[in-house]
């Protein structure tokens, strides 16, 4: 009894607490520890959502990349090799779940014989028989089988060594359980890579713990209603926690509930791909009090609710009463807009709930009163296309309104009666229609007629150019060239 410590009296007298957890639920699984941090604590702390308050909002991982809790509001790119992002946010859930781990186990009551150059064996005792060491070899064999086991065949899996060799840089960053191999292997197939899975550990750490099943079932769903291939990839590091959500209590209930609003079938995987995060807010809770905000506080119709939805996602996943609020005050005080204005601005581009009043609200409309509008016009203007707040100042509505009275000779009054010059492009709609036309001499004297801008390509050569769509399709391209030579000069 001399190397009996304290510890191990004090574990006797105080047994340890056993939680009961469910199955689905991360924390059954060995979660990891980074391998930096030195020693694994008795004490672990794992989210069961990525949590803000606690995440250094500087800290970068070992590739450089800074690690973010939240989605940008602008598309970014996730990495050197991702698709741009669109804007949605996660939840921010203040609890986390706990897990004891025992680093100082009691040493076995067996004892062995090791000598020098002579391999140890086991000594038996009148506790242990033959018997009870087969049984214990033929499980030990079972457990290491079914550690090793892999989705796609390519070999055993027993040991870290070999966990390491598979994915370097990945072992590097975090120490990696052999049981995460299977799924770090199935999420591959979706162009997911080292770098990529060190983004969701540091994103929500328990997805990477999920069976490897589980995981197929769920994005085999998601692919089912319509979500793309590639996106996924771009989910998964916007979302992990998609690899939680079981497919009878979450996905189904919120693909429902988008179906409930109208939207096509071919529309769901769209919305699904640019807003993940929609499945972390409860339908009942949080999702339909927001389209009954939309209903009954904005005023947008019920019939119409699909429509703004599919226009932009990111809507369900907004405080409403707040991007609402501010932007409705700011354009009835500094326009005069009356209600229903904003209301027309909202349905036909919801995103304008999304952009910031001083960065993008103010300069648009400074720039529009610059030129000559008046708050009337320019509501007239807005109201009319509202995409007119997300034109760039500088490569957009500048370059437009310079062609439009240099080379178009009309007055600036003429964009309330047709806005949606602003919208064209100039390079491939309202520069070759007008030169097009003024080759072939059909252009009179006076302001060049909008009204030529605005049918498409048939239509234009049929009523106002009286001639092919392949003829101008190649004038369209020589020009085209012809632009793009004298900007290469120029910048040489």
């Amino acid at each position: 009894m001399a190397g009996f410590s304290f510890s191990c009296c004090w574990c006797l007298i105080n047994p340890p607490i056993l939680f009961s957890l469910p199955s689905e639920s991360p924390l059954f699984l060995l979660p990891a520890t980074r391998r930096r941090g030195g020693k694994i604590g008795e004490l672990v702390v794992s989210n069961a959502h990525s949590n803000p308050k606690i995440i250094n909002p500087k800290k970068k991982s070992r590739y450089g990349q800074t690690l973010s809790p939240y989605d940008s509001d602008e598309e970014a790119e996730l990495d050197d090799e991702s698709d741009d992002d669109d804007d949605d946010w996660l939840l921010n859930d203040d609890f986390a779940e706990v897990t004891e781990y025992e680093n100082n186990k009691p040493k076995s009551q067996k004892t062995t014989i090791a000598k020098k150059g002579v391999k140890k064996e086991a000594v038996k005792t009148w506790e242990t028989d033959e018997d009870d060491l087969d049984n214990a070899s033929d499980k030990k064999k079972k457990k290491v089988e079914k550690d090793s086991w892999r989705l796609d065949g390519r070999g055993k899996v027993s040991t870290r060594k070999h966990v390491a060799k598979l994915y370097p840089r990945l072992s590097e960053e975090i120490d990696i359980d052999p049981k995460w191999v299977p799924l770090l292997d199935y999420l591959s197939t979706f162009g997911l890579k080292e770098s990529h899975f060190v983004q969701m550990y540091e994103r929500h750490m328990p997805s990477l713990q999920i069976n490897v099943l589980s995981a197929q079932e769920r994005l085999d769903y998601l692919l089912s209603v319509g979500v793309k291939h590639r996106d996924i990839k771009r989910m998964l590091l916007r979302q992990p926690q998609i690899l939680q959500y079981t497919v009878e209590n979450n996905l189904k209930a919120h693909i429902s509930f988008l179906m409930g609003l109208g939207i096509p079938n071919s529309k769901i995987g769209q919305i699904v791909a640019v807003t993940p995060s929609l499945f972390s807010y409860s339908v009942e809770n949080s999702l339909r009090p927001t389209i009954r905000y939309l209903i009954e506080e904005v005023g947008i119709n019920e019939n119409d609710v699909g429509k703004v939805v599919q226009l932009s996602p990111q809507i369900l996943v907004q405080r409403l009463d707040i991007t609402w609020n501010t932007r409705y005050m700011f354009l009835s005080k500094e326009l005069g807009a009356p209600r229903d204005s904003v209301v027309k601005m909202v349905k036909r581009h919801p995103q304008i709930l999304h952009y910031s009043i001083d960065d993008g609200f103010l300069p648009r409309i400074n720039f529009l009163r610059s030129i000559g509008m008046c708050n009337s016009d320019i509501l007239k203007v807005l109201t009319s296309l509202t995409q007119v707040l997300s034109l760039s100042l500088e490569d957009n509505l500048k370059p437009k309104y310079m062609y439009l009275v240099n080379e178009l000779k009309n007055e600036v009054h003429i964009l309330t009666k047709y806005p949606m010059y602003l919208s064209l492009s100039l390079d491939q709609r309202i520069r070759p229609r007008h030169r097009f036309l003024v080759e072939l001499k059909k252009v009179r004297k006076g302001p060049f007629p909008l009204s030529s801008l605005v049918p498409n390509d048939e239509s234009f050569c049929q009523q106002w150019a009286g001639t092919s769509v392949d003829k101008y399709l190649a004038f369209r391209q020589r020009l085209l060239l012809k632009d793009f030579a004298n900007k290469y000069e120029k910048r040489g």
